[in-house]
């Protein structure tokens, strides 16, 4: 009896411990309304590849909890690689950028966690409301508040994780709604909400998110996030300053015995100095340049006198193999029409004044990081050094400059750093043109970001409506990426009727059409930091004849060195965001007119051609490089 007895006992405790253990795991594991968890596998590499999608309810919490925010694996990267995506980016370039990172698509939510943190955080938001229709109105502020009703909250935070590329900001979301009975829920969970503005006078759809409130006090909160992330922004005044400091190679960057095209650079800077003065230029305008007459004196020896050599050495498809769509296409355009150009171009490199190295960031990215991705970076970098080796080993003319002849066009986020040390003395020609970072004024050249939609039709859906009908004061639409954006809709998302700012919009055909639209519309085009300083709506604004915002401290915009920007674009720190409407509407109507007819004036600047044409872009970024190359060789 004693033995049955002990038997059943065990039994009887092994189910009672088999049963707490599935109530303990279903409450770890279950989500409210019978929502699953997505797993995707995680690296334990110092490199992130991978995060946890999951759906998530609304509620009425104002903090995020376990039960209402989904898990997370995976890092949040310094240099991340999710690109600055605007609604107007395509369905295939979207996907491609999630592969890149080895993520699981779902259409709901995106949340992530740094590797050091042990609270769930938010990293990118992309929950809708939907507007059921955008009708044309003309209403007071108070009415305007009155028909959006109650306005849902969440709570942000900013903690710290640090990986190899040091300490990043991570952004935290807790969502929440006071108001319940203003919005409802479809099946799949997503929250809609009702507004009314004004598109064509045309009944359209937005998609826009829960907009974010920072806790306890905002503007101190604010500003500390700002202050910690960017503590001494480099002004427009400092880039200036060091612009006109000439800058001169360093002796050990000095050939010994000057060549024939050493000395041909030598006589062009001169003649640059000397440019005789020129006032008005068929089709070009003074008041958008610095010098115009040092400009077309600088272009027209370019173009008469420039020779380049493209080195054959490099596999694709790193090398030699443009990629031609998405927000990483100006260094494919760039390296397909310069490698298709007899004019330029040269084979032998003894008549060469500059030296191209024709390699494709974004290429390298997608082809090689996804081998070791325990190492991330190392692994470009290592890659581009053997390059490096290969060409200062074959040829005598990297090792006689040590490489300040040369040139490249990148566009990736990590192109700075992946070319800091192997190239470091070359002209970078780079989109993520941070001075308060490894981008070198006076050497380096800012690549303009140009999305593009159409290899075809790159020009398709040029220019915008006349200054008389763009009713909308300031618009923005994008992704959560970065510190600063949140920030942004926390002061001005559904602040002011003529103030349109959203968050992420979707990727199918009509939320594009509305985002040209309300660009189209515009007398400001919002053109905000993302996880880098660089971003394409830049030159989106320019395409569509909206004055860009720019509010992205130490960005120096693209052809700074011959550019007036000041004339056709407004520079906002982001310390100011809070005082952003006041300092648009302080703008006299006269000086905004002027600045949009500026806007027009540049726009032949930053189009891609498939036959490339005078002062296109094409040739504006050979002739950024050339014109730092001359102004870099010693005159004796």
């Amino acid at each position: 009896m004693d033995i049955a007895g002990n038997i059943e006992i065990r039994r009887l405790l092994l189910i009672i411990g088999g049963v707490v253990v599935i109530v303990v795991a279903s409450e770890c594991f279950e989500l409210p309304s019978g929502k699953k968890f997505y797993f995707s596998t995680a690296d334990k590499g110092s490199t992130p590849t991978s995060t946890v999608f999951a759906n998530v309810s609304s509620s009425n919490n104002s903090k995020p909890s376990k039960s209402n925010v989904g898990v997370v694996v995976g890092l949040v990267a310094n240099d991340t690689d999710i690109s600055d995506l605007a609604p107007d980016d395509d369905s295939n370039s979207h996907k491609e950028l999630m592969l890149e990172k080895n993520l699981t698509l779902d259409e709901n939510f995106l949340v992530g966690t740094d590797r050091n943190a042990d609270d769930i955080s938010v990293q990118e938001k992309t929950i809708d409301f939907r507007n059921d229709s955008l009708q044309k109105t003309d209403k007071t502020d108070e009415s305007y508040k009155a028909d959006n009703g109650p306005k849902t909250s969440s709570g942000l935070t900013v903690s710290e994780g640090r990986n190899e590329a040091g300490i990043v900001p991570v952004v935290s979301q807790g969502i929440s709604t006071e108001s319940p009975e203003t919005l409802n829920a479809d099946s799949k969970g997503n929250v809609k909400q009702t507004t009314e503005t004004q598109i064509e006078h045309q009944k359209t759809e937005l998609w826009q998110p829960l907009p974010v409130t920072l806790n306890g006090n905002s503007t101190m909160t604010s500003i500390s996030i700002l202050k910690k992330w960017n503590p001494r922004p480099t002004s427009l005044s400092q880039m200036n300053a060091l612009l006109l400091r000439i800058p001169v190679s360093s002796p050990s960057m000095s050939p010994r015995r000057y060549s024939t095209r050493d000395r041909e650079l030598q006589s062009a800077k001169l003649e640059i100095e000397n440019a005789p003065i020129i006032r008005n230029n068929p089709g070009l305008s003074a008041s958008v340049f610095r010098n115009l007459s040092k400009f077309i004196r600088s272009y027209d020896l370019m173009d008469h006198m420039l020779k380049v050599y493209i080195y054959k050495e490099g596999e694709k498809p790193v090398f030699h193999q443009p990629l031609m769509r998405g927000i990483y296409a100006s260094e494919g355009w760039f390296m397909k029409l310069v490698e298709g150009n007899k004019k330029f171009v040269v084979r032998d490199p003894k008549k060469a004044h500059l030296f191209y190295l024709p390699f494709d960031s974004h290429m390298l990215r997608l082809t090689l990081s996804g081998q070791n991705v325990k190492n991330g970076k190392k692994v470009l970098e290592k890659y581009l050094k053997s390059y490096v080796g290969l060409i200062a080993r074959k040829y005598s003319f990297w090792n006689r400059t040590e490489g300040a002849d040369h040139f490249l066009v990148a566009c990736h986020d990590w192109a700075p750093k992946l070319t800091k040390q192997c190239m470091k003395n070359c002209i970078r020609s780079l989109c993520n043109a941070n001075v308060g970072g490894d981008f070198k004024i006076g050497k380096d050249t800012s690549l303009p970001v140009t999305y593009i939609r159409s290899v075809e039709n790159p020009l398709q859906d040029l220019g915008g409506k006349p200054a008389s009908e763009r009713s909308i004061l300031a618009f923005f639409a994008g992704g959560m990426h970065g510190y600063l954006r949140p920030i942004l809709l926390h002061y001005w998302e559904n602040k002011e009727p003529d103030m349109k700012i959203f968050g992420p919009m979707p990727h199918d055909v009509e939320s594009k059409r509305i985002y040209r639209e309300y660009m189209k519309s515009s007398k400001y085009c919002i053109c905000a930091r993302g996880y880098e300083v660089h971003t394409p709506r830049v030159v989106e604004a320019i395409f569509y004849e909206c004055v860009p915002v720019i509010i992205s401290d130490n960005y120096m915009p693209p052809f700074f060195e011959v550019f007036n920007w000041e004339a056709f674009a407004v520079f906002v720190q982001e310390k100011d965001i809070p005082n952003l409407r006041d300092i648009l509407l302080s703008i006299p109507e006269e000086k905004y007119l002027t600045m949009m007819s500026s806007v027009k004036m540049v726009q032949q600047h930053f189009f891609w051609h498939k036959k490339p044409v005078k002062y296109d872009l094409f040739h504006m970024i050979l002739h950024s490089v050339w014109y730092n190359r001359v102004l870099q060789i010693k005159t004796r």
